[in-house]
């Protein structure tokens, strides 16, 4: 029973950490439109708000796959401490929630959570984009290649800027 206890009440506590600012500021807006099959693929991270497990990363990368089912698998690959690090992977779950954009998602990685997921921002070229939550407290940049150029690395801080993000939490991850 204590076990129980405890996992209700640290589950309890990871759900007002994902959800409970979202409040504070104006509904997070995704991009019009996603054209799925053109986004799919790879998508290297290239700079995020660094959470517990994004902390020390190296050659961090989402690739996400359509499943027969409609959802999409979402593989996140990366190296912990160092490039000579081993390639570890979590295998997540992905599905499209707002149906007329394809711009907002949930995303699963352990069951039975699963977490706002919205673009929003993406490049015309679909060579790069920006991924928030509605808290503000998690965000990234990624690029279809490992480098991004610092023009265009700018855009993308100043359109989440405008959403109410701060850049400066912004950290770039290293990419071999």
């Amino acid at each position: 029973m204590r076990y129980f206890l405890h996992s209700l009440f640290m589950l309890a506590g990871m759900m007002m950490l994902f959800t409970g600012c979202a409040a504070k500021q104006p509904p997070l807006k995704a991009v019009d439109y996603v054209d799925l099959p053109r986004f799919l693929g790879d998508w290297w991270v290239i700079a995020n708000i660094p959470y517990w497990l994004e902390r020390d990363t190296y050659d961090s990368k989402d690739t996400y796959r359509m499943r027969e089912d409609g959802k999409m698998d979402n593989i996140f690959s990366y190296k912990k401490g160092s490039f000579d690090a081993p390639v570890k992977t979590m295998n997540g779950v992905a599905w499209v929630v707002d149906k007329k954009s394809n711009a907002e998602w949930r995303v699963q990685f352990l069951w039975p959570i699963a977490l706002p997921y919205y673009v929003i921002y993406l490049d015309p070229g679909y060579r790069f984009m920006a991924v928030g939550h509605p808290s503000r407290e998690y965000g990234w940049i990624m690029a279809r290649d490992k480098k991004m150029s610092d023009g265009d690395y700018a855009a993308v801080l100043k359109a989440i800027a405008a959403q109410g993000y701060d850049p400066a939490r912004f950290r770039k991850v290293p990419q071999s």
